[in-house]
């Protein structure tokens, strides 16, 4: 039998911390395009059920676009089963909104419920702070099935009372729990539960943000049956990735230099060019460094889909330098200097005054 374990799609999510209105509105797109090219991945390839670890959208209000689109996908594949435990991003909205709710939709609530396949089981519950009490004692699962077990939290060692989303893990041990599929995490991670099983995060389906970088995608798991074991696959179908890139421009004098440090490390990554790469500039430069990042995100716009700059290094100011300068720019140098304000806070003050004094604009 092949599973299907997914989460945190977040469709419909507004996309609008980075992208320009038209790249948000594309990528919106994309992600649902997305879920639907998995849906035809599970159709073309002999999966019985399609395991969603809740977060399916990103907002209580889903566009008629995004619903019309999973509620086609669910009703236009019968032969497949859509398990749906809702997330803390999900509402009532998407399902409230149908006329009624498909045979092959299925739903899980605040107490445990199992949907059983021959000798797999697959049993899930939606935490809140109401259940959280009971919730381990009361999962009880037989030893002689393939038993998954679905969740939406943050998985840690030891419970948490005032957090409803946290997963013990400890009180989850010894269940007789096969694989544990669990949401909530946007990174793939797969860990050794107990000596039985094991627990999964698949990752969301598409990165949105520069904190989901790397491969994105989902699970397939193929179960045997009659040994109780099953094999894994992460499988991506991703439009696009999210990359960030780290360039020392240490000793560089010039924005021209540093683009010269930039697209020797963008050469050596090799990334698609419909990536859309978060540029991260580190090292220390000197205080007569001209680096300016608006001028370099334009030299590189079109090398990406998205690129985005950001400054990460440090001024390397020596005050033995500037100690007898009689300069009004070592008179502000060694005044900053001398001040509390934070090391970090002083560079960058130093960099805005020098830049003021020079007649630049900040």
């Amino acid at each position: 039998m092949k599973i299907i374990h997914c989460a945190d799609l977040h469709l419909d999510s507004r996309m609008t911390s980075n992208l320009t209105k038209e790249q948000a509105k594309e990528r919106k797109i994309e992600i649902l395009r997305t879920f639907s090219h998995m849906v035809s991945y599970a159709a073309n390839n002999g999966i019985h059920v399609i395991l969603i670890a809740g977060d399916l959208f990103d907002t209580r209000n889903v566009s008629a676009t995004v619903r019309n689109t999973v509620r086609d996908a669910i009703v236009n594949h019968p032969g497949i089963d859509f398990l749906y435990l809702r997330g803390n991003h999900d509402s009532d909205n998407f399902l409230n909104k149908m006329d009624e709710i498909p045979d092959n939709l299925k739903l899980f609530s605040d107490r445990w419920t199992t949907y059983s396949y021959g000798k797999v089981a697959i049993t899930g519950l939606e935490l809140n702070q109401e259940n959280q009490a009971y919730v381990y004692n009361s999962l009880v699962l037989s030893n002689d099935v393939y038993n998954i077990v679905t969740l939406h939290g943050q998985a840690g060692d030891y419970r948490s009372g005032s957090h409803a989303e946290h997963i013990s893990l400890n009180d989850l041990k010894n269940k007789n729990i096969n694989y544990l599929a669990l949401g909530h995490v946007h990174s793939y991670q797969c860990e050794k539960l107990d000596a039985r099983g094991v627990y999964c995060y698949p990752g969301c389906l598409e990165g949105r943000g520069f904190d989901e970088c790397g491969k994105k995608g989902f699970v397939v798991l193929d179960i045997d049956e009659t040994s109780r074991s099953a094999t894994m696959e992460f499988v991506s179908l991703s439009v696009r990735t999210l990359y960030e890139l780290r360039v020392d421009v240490t000793g560089c004098l010039t924005s021209n230099e540093a683009a010269k440090c930039i697209d020797e490390e963008i050469c050596t990554a090799a990334y698609p060019s419909g990536s859309l790469v978060k540029i991260v500039l580190t090292g220390n430069l000197g205080v007569e460094c001209e680096l300016n990042i608006d001028y370099l995100t334009e030299m590189f716009a079109d090398y990406f889909y998205f690129v985005k700059i950001e400054d990460d290094t440090k001024l390397s100011v020596s005050y033995s330098d500037y100690e007898k300068d009689a300069s009004l720019k070592g008179e502000f140098i060694r005044m900053v200097m001398a001040s509390n304000l934070p090391e970090e806070q002083k560079s960058e003050v130093i960099r805005c005054g020098l830049m003021a004094l020079a007649g630049e604009e900040i």
